[in-house]
């Protein structure tokens, strides 16, 4: 569960984002953009990052406050998972990324599988829709929904990318230091029970 104040914090935000794009009187504005700066207060309190950093991260979107969605894909061969290893981090993940304006879950599946792992793949089917703050992921700012995508590899060869250093196949019980901010161990090891139970039902938090 996340820090009560991360939980607030981010409520604010929300409140801040929706009022500041639908609302019309100057005063009401005013009051919305102060609870911006507040939501950016907290945060720089509980976090080593400076307010203007928080800003670009935190508080940089307009309109209707919505969660983020974060597409995983989810590819097996002959028992074992495809994993790529984040530059970023140095640690292991799913391919995957933020969901992309004007493709399906389904297209970004098979496009972050490509260009993270090298693999040509076809997206089959949802294996489940998590919600970040039920499972054991690092605190973050946003409200992350991460959607889990079966994939069948088609074509290509494993490779790293443009933000991977590499990419690789592993079983249950061989699975390396993992991104904590993108997949947990718990995660990973469903989709393994997912994969050995192909009649089991979406999973849904």
């Amino acid at each position: 569960m996340s820090a009560k104040w991360l939980e607030w914090a981010k409520q604010i935000q929300a409140i801040s984002q929706i009022g500041l794009a639908y609302s019309k009187d100057v005063y009401d504005l005013e009051r919305y953009e102060m609870l911006r700066d507040l939501s950016l207060e907290i945060m720089s309190e509980y976090t080593d990052l400076h307010q203007e950093k928080i800003r670009d991260l935190f508080a940089n979107e307009t309109g209707y406050a919505t969660p983020k969605v974060d597409i995983r894909a989810v590819v097996f061969r002959e028992g074992k998972l495809v994993l790529v290893r984040e530059k970023l981090d140095g640690a292991w993940a799913l391919p995957g990324g933020w969901a992309d304006i004007g493709l399906s879950p389904s297209e970004v599946a098979v496009k972050e599988v490509k260009e993270e792992a090298g693999l040509e793949v076809r997206a089959d089917r949802l294996l489940a829709v998590f919600d970040k703050k039920f499972h054991d992921h690092p605190e973050s700012p946003y409200h992350v929904y991460k959607f889990f995508v079966l994939c069948t590899v088609t074509g290509g060869e494993i490779q790293g990318g443009l933000e991977t250093s590499e990419a690789a196949f592993f079983g249950k019980e061989e699975l390396p230091e993992l991104s904590a901010e993108r997949n947990t161990k718990a995660q990973l090891l469903t989709m393994f029970e997912m994969c050995e139970d192909p009649g089991r039902p979406v999973l849904l938090d």
